[in-house]
């Protein structure tokens, strides 16, 4: 009987069977996720991931660095920024790509995040860029780390509200497995209603 071979990056590279990780590690495995599957698809696209390094999503930009082999592989690029601003303008330019100029891709998806006092601050960005719509083959996806304690922020707070204000439609995951399930049906929603999602 021959034993398998067990990894630590199995996290991000297998396709089929248990994986084991943590919420921060389930957010770095949407983008790879959606590249296979743009693959599988006949889709030559990029990604693009960009937000502020605060807490509560702290973690995630190292998550991101830890895995920047599988990113770069695919395609995918992490660019954290100095506020929620200009990360957010950032990904809105990512939707443009191919409209007045050939592209190598036939899309870029993007993924944005922030602390919830930095969607609160971002409202203007989120709110042009989502009116402005998103690409065919591109979306975006807008993670809002909210802190309803205030555990590790300045205040309590939520993110549903500046959303909707936003006309951002909302997913709500329970749980580790649905952080991927629905970041990816949030993908493909930006994708065929041309709006972000949050």
């Amino acid at each position: 009987m021959s034993q398998q071979k067990i990894t630590l990056e199995e996290k991000y590279i297998l396709e089929k069977g248990k994986i084991h990780l943590s919420g921060i590690q389930a957010l770095v495995r949407i983008p790879l996720d959606q590249k296979r599957i743009d693959k599988k698809n006949s889709l030559n696209t990029a990604g693009y991931v960009s937000g502020y390094r605060g807490s509560p999503l702290g973690g995630l930009d190292s998550a991101f660095w830890k895995a920047k082999s599988h990113l770069t592989s695919n395609n995918i690029f992490f660019k954290p920024s100095i506020n929620e601003d200009i990360a957010a303008t950032a990904c809105w330019g990512t939707q443009q790509v191919g409209l007045t100029t050939e592209n190598i891709y036939d899309g870029v998806f993007s993924i944005w995040y922030g602390k919830g006092p930095g969607v609160d601050r971002s409202g203007d960005p989120l709110k042009h860029a989502n009116l402005a719509g998103t690409s065919k083959y591109g979306g975006v996806l807008a993670l809002a780390g909210d802190d309803h304690l205030a555990k590790s922020s300045t205040s309590a707070h939520q993110s549903e509200q500046s959303f909707i204000s936003a006309m951002i439609p909302i997913f709500n995951p329970s749980n580790v497995q649905e952080l991927i399930d629905y970041g990816l049906f949030g993908i493909a929603m930006s994708r065929f209603a041309g709006v972000w999602v949050g």
